[in-house]
Parts: C-alpha cells; sequence; structure tokens
C-alpha cells in the first residue's frame, strides 16, 4: 500500500512470523535489508540479529505501540524504515496503530505491510490439521478489550461448532482467563474435544501437548503467554497410531462427497 506524495523514504510493517528467521517470507528479509533504521519490541528483534549489521536499531517495550508508531513515521519521511511484529502485523500487530497515526496525523508516509506466518498457522502445522476449514481466533488479554466482551465473542464463536484459537490465554496479570474459556467451551464442546497446546512455536524451548477438553485444566499451569491453544470443532479428533497420538484433525468434508 502506497501514499502518494513526495516522502523520500518508506515504512515497511513487516511480519516477523514465529521467531525463526526460517520462518520468514524472502520479502520481510529483503525489507529489513533495505532498511537504515529497525524499530520494534526487543523480544521481536532478538532473533532478527544477523540482519541487522550496520542498521540503527531502536528496541523499546511492551506497552509502548503509539511511541514506536510515531517514531517509526516521522523517521519515514527520509529514511527506509522497518517496523517489525511478531507474526503478521496485520493480526494482533503493529500495522492497525501504524495506520492510525499516520491517517489521524495525515503524514504522507509510503507504507508498506509485509504478511508474515502467524501463531495460529505456526502452532496448527505442529499439531496437524486442526484448522482444516473455518475457524476463529480470539485474544483473551484484556488489556485493551473488556473481559465481558471477550466472554461474549467466546460464546459466539464456540457457539458455531467451529475450531478457535486462543492468544494470550494466560499470564500473571490474568491467570484465571483460560480457565475462564475453558468453562465456556465445556457449555458448547463435548468432554472430548480436542485441546492442542503449542509453547513458543519454531523457538528455543518448543513444547507441544495434546488433551482433550475435560483435562484441560492439567495443563493450566503450564500455559503461558508464549503458547497457542486450539480448541477443537465438533468434528475434531485425535489422530492416533495406536496409543501414540499424532496430532488433530478437523476434516474438511471431503469424507462427504469423495470415497477414499
Amino acid at each position: 500500500m502506497q501514499s502518494p506524495g513526495e516522502s523520500k523514504g518508506c515504512l515497511y510493517i513487516v511480519g516477523t512470523g514465529p521467531g525463526n528467521l526460517e520462518q520468514m517470507t524472502m520479502k520481510a528479509i529483503r525489507a529489513i535489508g533495505e532498511s537504515s533504521y529497525v524499530i520494534g519490541n526487543d523480544s521481536y528483534l532478538a532473533p532478527l540479529q544477523p540482519l541487522l549489521g550496520g542498521k540503527t536499531v531502536i528496541r523499546s517495550s511492551m506497552g509502548k505501540e503509539v511511541e514506536r508508531a510515531k517514531k517509526a513515521v516521522e523517521l519515514a519521511r527520509d529514511h527506509v524504515v522497518s517496523m517489525v511484529s511478531g507474526g503478521d502485523p496485520g493480526i494482533y500487530g503493529m500495522a492497525g496503530i501504524v495506520l492510525e497515526f499516520v491517517e489521524r496525523s495525515g503524514a504522507d508516509t509510503r507504507v508498506e505491510i509485509v504478511p508474515g506466518v502467524t501463531a495460529a498457522s505456526a502452532s496448527a502445522s505442529l499439531l496437524g490439521s486442526p484448522l482444516s476449514g473455518d475457524f476463529a481466533v480470539i485474544s483473551l488479554s484484556d488489556l485493551l478489550t473488556p473481559i465481558e466482551e471477550i466472554e461474549r465473542r467466546l460464546k459466539g464463536v464456540l457457539s458455531t461448532g467451529i475450531p478457535v484459537v486462543l492468544y494470550n490465554p494466560r499470564s500473571r496479570g490474568r491467570p484465571h482467563n483460560f480457565a475462564m474459556a475453558m468453562e465456556i467451551a465445556a457449555e458448547f464442546r463435548s468432554a472430548d474435544t480436542p485441546i492442542g497446546v503449542v509453547r513458543n512455536a519454531y523457538r528455543d524451548g518448543e513444547e507441544i501437548r495434546i488433551t482433550t477438553l475435560s483435562k484441560a485444566g492439567d495443563l493450566e499451569d503450564w500455559i503461558d503467554m508464549h503458547s497457542a491453544v486450539i480448541i477443537g470443532g465438533e468434528e475434531s479428533r485425535i489422530w492416533r497410531n495406536g496409543d501414540n497420538v499424532k496430532g488433530i484433525i478437523t476434516p474438511r468434508g471431503y469424507h462427504r462427497k469423495y470415497v477414499y
């Protein structure tokens, strides 16, 4: 996306995926390579060290998104800048706040959004095929969204029978949100509904757990902000080879049309 004008610079909003260089797109790597300035949360910048040589790196912490957006837009008037965002920048990422700032400030800034692998797709790939059809994504973080609204949305999407991905499932500041989500899930899903959890997908410390809704509480103390939780849909099943759990499969519907 570009805005017409005389700006000499460019602002890339770059999705870095789950935090592993191998999971980044070639476009994302090229955008960072073209940039004189790279801005982002330190946790997202850390895996990018091999790409940051000779660049001015501006690091900030969580909660400083508005300040990062403002700085990036200012620098992009005369420089090529990459604002890095974990996963995909347009999905719980930095694209929204940057574009809002550009819109409200009236800045004549050339902006290009570079998509990345999401936590949902990264986690799903490690669990098998739990999201092969329609699905929904809900963040359990009530930092920007009231908990009452999160509960309403959970009930709405769980009532449809499709798989649901939970971002930001549990933290020290909101230790009970995961349990709340499981209680709501139990209103709409059977006790044997598959639950898949991936912590640190494609990063150091990667761990994968597969269980059922009735036993999800056993994972509560293990789940954290680096985890993504997938609640299976009405047709989802745990894929087993004998006693060995291989993953989760959500049929897309081929079995209703084809013989195989």
